[in-house]
């Protein structure tokens, strides 16, 4: 390796000790609560060489965003997934809920920390609506897919309700896991049980019924 190979090998790494690091204070203080030089001293770093990689903390802070959002989205892209609207509803929760017990710090980022509002960048207007990179997309997409086909009740036909109700119940799962999944106090079941059954709950609440079902 080269020495230019070998100063771009430890630029990246350096980024992304920086990133690490700013995730789990975000989380864990806030976005009001961080600083850089927070984030310096927490991968013992001078403030200097943090600045160095991002202009500010706003800028650290999408750059989290995209990488983190990014990754979900590909995950679900690189999932072979089922032509049944519905099956392919429940891969796509269950790869959720996989991702988000595999990588506690990255979801509670994306979706248990409160973000800042800020006016949406080029990368941002890039991925919105893209279900290839957007991964409430991707969901609202396979929703839609269902309603086309009458997998759903007669009465369902906003795919964004739908997609959120979804996206809900499979929050639910997630965030008690990370929370609690380890409370001595509850004797859990395990997890695959309990997200198994609560997507055969929801998608059949929402679908429609069965012939001679529902009278």
């Amino acid at each position: 390796m080269g020495v230019k190979e070998r100063r771009e090998r430890e630029k990246s790494e350096t980024r992304d000790k920086i990133l690490d690091a700013a995730r789990e204070l975000f989380v864990t203080e806030g976005f009001e609560g961080v600083s850089m030089r927070k984030v310096a001293e927490k991968i013992e770093y001078s403030p200097t060489a943090i600045y160095v990689h991002f202009a500010d903390k706003q800028e650290l802070f999408r750059e989290l965003c995209h990488q983190d959002y990014a990754r979900l989205a590909e995950v679900f892209q690189s999932s072979v997934m089922s032509t049944d609207p519905m099956e392919r509803l429940k891969q796509i929760g269950a790869i959720y809920i996989d991702f988000g017990t595999r990588y506690p710090n990255h979801y509670k980022f994306m979706f248990m920390t409160p973000h800042p509002p800020h006016e949406p960048d080029e990368v941002d207007r890039e991925m919105m609506g893209n279900p290839e990179m957007d991964a409430y997309a991707f969901l609202k997409w396979a929703v839609q897919q269902g309603i086309e086909a009458g997998c759903f009740r007669e009465e369902l036909t906003d795919s964004d309700l739908i997609s959120q109700t979804v996206w809900a119940a499979v929050h639910g799962v997630i965030s008690l896991q990370i929370a609690k999944g380890c409370d001595p106090w509850v004797d859990w079941r395990p997890l695959r049980d309990r997200a198994e059954m609560m997507l055969d709950l929801t998608l059949r609440g929402l679908g429609r019924p069965a012939r001679g079902e529902g009278k």
